[in-house]
């Protein structure tokens, strides 16, 4: 059944034009580029882009990468922490000079701290984060992928809905599967695979008996 499932989830994405994250930045002829390889916009996208170029000109973007994921982590577990760097009521010169003397960070993160700092805009690292995480799965040629089911999948399961999910990116790319559990589906799988999205859920079936109007 669940083997089924997966086929019919296949069938359906492969029907669309497979999604991307970004629009693709213009090809270059200089090899020595920095670029992302993608394109993104908006503000946080600027500090994002900014660092990537940095990181990478530094031979360092993994360490970078690491680094600010560390610190979104904190800023959104630890409550002090977050209202530090959220705080409008702290000024600038305060927090500039807290992230200026980080000694266990690279001097390409600090740099964007220092930036966003001065900008006031510290509290919005976790955005800024979450779009380099774009750019740099866009480098790895990642593609992520939200499988709900009502019950945790086993390890055979996900293999198999990861293989399934495979045929429909491009060559060269990867699928980056998150496995969600949501009791409230009751059965059958819910996909989402960059902006597409399949409901193959018993309770989505459930939904469309309980609206049909009987006469």
């Amino acid at each position: 059944m669940f083997s089924v499932t997966v086929r019919s989830a296949t069938k359906h994405l492969s029907r669309a034009n497979t999604p991307g994250v970004a629009a693709r930045a213009f090809s270059t002829s200089d090899a020595s580029s920095h670029r992302p390889v993608i394109m993104v916009h908006g503000i946080h996208a600027r500090y994002a882009n900014a660092t990537y170029v940095a990181a990478s000109k530094a031979g360092t973007l993994d360490k970078v990468e690491t680094e600010l994921n560390s610190l979104k982590a904190a800023q959104e577990t630890s409550a002090k922490f977050a209202s530090f760097m959220g705080n409008p009521l702290i000024s600038r010169d305060r927090k500039t000079a807290y992230v200026e003397k980080l000694d266990k960070v690279s001097d390409v993160t600090r740099n964007l701290l220092v930036t966003m700092a001065g900008n006031a805009r510290l509290g919005e690292l976790p955005k800024v984060v979450e779009t380099f995480s774009k750019l740099m799965k866009a480098k790895r040629g990642e593609v992520d992928a939200k499988i709900i089911s009502a019950e945790k999948l086993t390890p055979a399961q996900l293999k198999e809905v990861q293989a399934a999910m495979q045929t429909q990116i491009p060559k060269g790319k990867s699928v980056v599967i998150d496995s969600v559990v949501d009791p409230s589906i009751v059965g059958g799988l819910q996909v989402q695979i960059g902006d597409q999205f399949l409901d193959l859920s018993v309770k989505s079936r459930i939904d469309e008996f309980s609206n049909m109007s009987i006469a």
